[in-house]
């Protein structure tokens, strides 16, 4: 059966207008230019995938605006996970973006939450009234956190019953750690999957692992939690793209995915495939 994947987690950036501080020349020489959507196509197009989310990288409403300019243009980007000032007026910016060309794309916000100096920034009543207006306008609550960090969005998410969260990466499971501190991400990941009103990305493992000596072996413990605790209803597929790129690539990436969930049934695997995406970020079929 030939399987239709969405790409639920890719960037694009251009550095003359949104710089990447992040990125280090020496160590980052592979995503140290301009990625934009037309290099994507081509990316994705190479692993027979048409559709995809991309997701902020810059805390700015500049780079939103410029990534739900390349949704308007009829590209592979079918939604947008942006950013918004969650201190501000959160209906005013949505509003703005929104009737940008293109602004339907928005289906979600994130912040960059992981790179806050407090690990629980998350539940700051300022944060969380902004996240509630987010949920309120029908849009996703989409979550990047470090594995230390899980246990405040389960906590924001009891806070918050009411909305969709996607979480990224799966909590970035520490596999190089491993040991005690593998255990607890499997414990606090656990636990968040209990919420229902939480789904999950496949992406962005091999920057936790050992990024240019990773296999199918040493990633299917942090695959086969998700799909013990989420299931494959409440994942999706994601390259992180072009961060995959630190690592062993886009084509490894992609084979090893489609191995580690080869034993899914087809249900199973249209939902992570692609099932889960479409539902969650409401893009059509083609």
């Amino acid at each position: 059966m030939t399987r239709h994947l969405i790409d639920a987690h890719l960037h694009l950036w251009e550095l003359d207008r949104h710089p990447q501080p992040w990125i280090d020349p020496e160590s980052m020489s592979e995503i140290d230019r301009d990625f934009t959507a037309s290099d994507a196509a081509g990316e994705l197009g190479r692993h027979g995938i048409v559709d995809a989310v991309v997701v902020q990288a810059d805390n700015s409403l500049s780079e939103t605006e410029d990534l739900i300019a390349a949704a308007a243009t009829g590209s592979v980007v079918k939604a947008v996970v942006g950013w918004v000032d969650l201190l501000g007026d959160v209906p005013a910016q949505l509003a703005r973006l929104r009737g940008l060309r293109g602004g339907a794309a928005l289906v979600g916000v994130r912040h960059l939450a992981h790179l806050e100096p407090d690990p629980a920034w998350l539940l700051r009543p300022d944060v969380t009234a902004g996240l509630t207006a987010v949920a309120e306008a029908g849009l996703v609550v989409e979550l990047v956190v470090r594995a230390h960090q899980l246990r405040v969005v389960t906590e924001l998410v009891d806070a918050l019953p009411a909305a969709s969260f996607v979480l990224d990466h799966l909590g970035k499971p520490p596999l190089l750690a491993g040991g005690a501190e593998l255990e607890r991400w499997r414990t606090d990941l656990a636990d968040l999957a209990r919420h229902p009103n939480v789904v999950a990305k496949v992406s962005g493992l091999g920057l936790e692992a050992d990024h240019l000596g990773w296999t199918a072996a040493s990633l299917r413990p942090a695959v086969d939690h998700a799909l013990e605790t989420f299931g494959p209803d409440r994942l999706m597929f994601g390259s992180d793209w072009p961060l995959v790129r630190l690592t062993r690539g886009y084509t490894a990436w992609w084979e090893t995915y489609l191995q580690l969930t080869a034993a899914l049934g087809a249900a199973g695997q249209k939902a992570i495939d692609h099932g889960t995406a479409r539902r969650t970020y409401g893009i059509p079929s083609a």
